[in-house]
């Protein structure tokens, strides 16, 4: 319906699957500076993290009701082509919106910077021009609007300081397997909010954000201390290892960690189903999962094995030698994409254990192999996530980018 030409989606009365499509839909077909208004009988603020990740940072979120029993939020697209006129202290310049902070008074710096950082569309910018470095408008801006923008000394004093910072292009965004590839001190990070770097590694960060409700700019942040946080594991060092090495590791470290272990859980999964099975119900489930990923991944790091690293090795070789590379079968990335469906499988079947076993919560009657078995399960997990991460995020797609260059060659 139509209220004073605003658009009011009552989102219980329609059905549930159509429920976000009709927002987006009709946030879409809102002309710039136009809004609409969500009525809901929750507060639907995981659509908000949503709207932002899929359409960036272009409207306003502004609640009108905030229940008990309803939320109304008014939608606003930002009237973006207007914003910067009339700012004092900013000229359009080289393409770009030049800020001269000294002619700004003093309260309305900083709050003049992030106007008009929010009306820049993406692979836009503007210049800070200063009279001495505005660092501490980095971490505001890093802290406040998250990883999202670049920040390029144009001019660095002594007398003056121009600075360009331009809005992401939001297609370039790291994925989070590469973000934990290159600092896997920032895997923590992920892990501390449920976010899958391995098997799901291939989307970004407001992507992953927006589907579990998560505020993103929270992540970013932290994500931005992880650098300068402790953390024993070999921080950058996988990343920087020869391809025929990382292969040969994963063999020697975490093939042999899931060959000695994998019976071993399958052994305690089925004593512990057998005694406390009928008290605890999840545990037949849990066997049940612990049987498919030794049957599984079984199969598959003998495949790898056989197949996939010692193509890796004669790829490495070739690009040594600088020889041609031998063509007897399937490129290397068709045969990665099967491997990296099944790792999703693995990774899957793993979800569900942490989840049947309430994220390996022990209960009061838990004998010691039962206490010994979940502290097994969530030791294997972490062993999976980095092994598996290994492959997705480094050994793979280092590889397979060797192979398109030499068949380029």
């Amino acid at each position: 319906m139509q209220v004073a030409q605003e658009t009011v989606i009552n989102v219980p009365e329609i059905e549930p699957r159509l429920k976000h499509a009709t927002i987006f839909q009709s946030f879409d077909n809102l002309e710039e500076g136009e809004s609409l208004v969500i009525h809901n009988d929750h507060d639907p603020k995981p659509l908000y993290y949503q709207l932002l990740a899929q359409r960036g940072d272009i409207f306003t979120w502004q609640y009108l009701q905030q229940g008990p029993q309803w939320w109304d939020i008014r939608v606003t697209k930002k009237d973006l082509s207007a914003a910067p006129k009339g700012i004092p202290g900013t000229e359009q310049r080289d393409g770009s919106i030049w800020i001269n902070i000294p002619k700004i008074e003093p309260r309305l710096k900083h709050p003049t910077i992030f106007q008009v950082f929010d009306s820049l569309k993406p692979g836009e910018s503007l210049v800070i021009h200063n009279d001495h470095d505005p660092k501490p408008v980095y971490y505001q801006l890093q802290g406040e609007r998250g990883d999202v923008f670049t920040w390029q000394y144009l001019q660095q004093g002594p007398q003056w300081f121009d600075i360009k910072v331009t809005r992401k292009e939001q297609g370039n965004s790291e994925t989070v397997g590469q973000i934990a590839a290159k600092d896997l001190r920032k895997a923590e990070v992920f892990k501390k909010y449920g976010i899958d770097f391995c098997c799901g590694g291939k989307k970004t960060v407001k992507e992953v954000c927006a589907e579990k409700g998560i505020d993103a700019t929270v992540v970013e942040q932290e994500l931005a201390n992880a650098n300068s946080g402790s953390f024993t594991a070999n921080n950058n060092k996988y990343n920087e290892w020869n391809l025929d090495f990382l292969a040969d590791y994963i063999i020697n470290t975490h093939h042999a960690y899931a060959r000695k272990y994998l019976p071993e859980m399958q052994g305690f999964a089925l004593k512990v189903a057998r005694v406390h099975g009928s008290r605890h119900p999840e545990l037949l489930a849990i066997l049940h999962y612990v049987e498919e990923v030794k049957e599984e991944l079984m199969e598959h790091i003998e495949k790898e094995e056989r197949l996939v690293f010692p193509a890796i090795k004669r790829i490495v070789r070739a690009k040594a030698e600088g020889t041609p590379l031998q063509k007897d079968g399937p490129s290397l990335s068709e045969t990665i994409e099967t491997m990296e469906r099944e790792h999703d499988d693995v990774g899957r079947a793993f979800d569900s254990i942490r989840d049947e076993s309430k994220n390996y919560a022990i209960p009061e009657d838990a004998c010691t192999s039962y206490k010994l078995f979940f502290q097994m399960l969530q030791e294997f997990e972490n062993d999976l996530h980095l092994h598996i991460h290994l492959e997705n995020n480094i050994l793979f797609p280092k590889t397979v980018a060797v192979e398109k260059e030499l068949a380029a060659a």
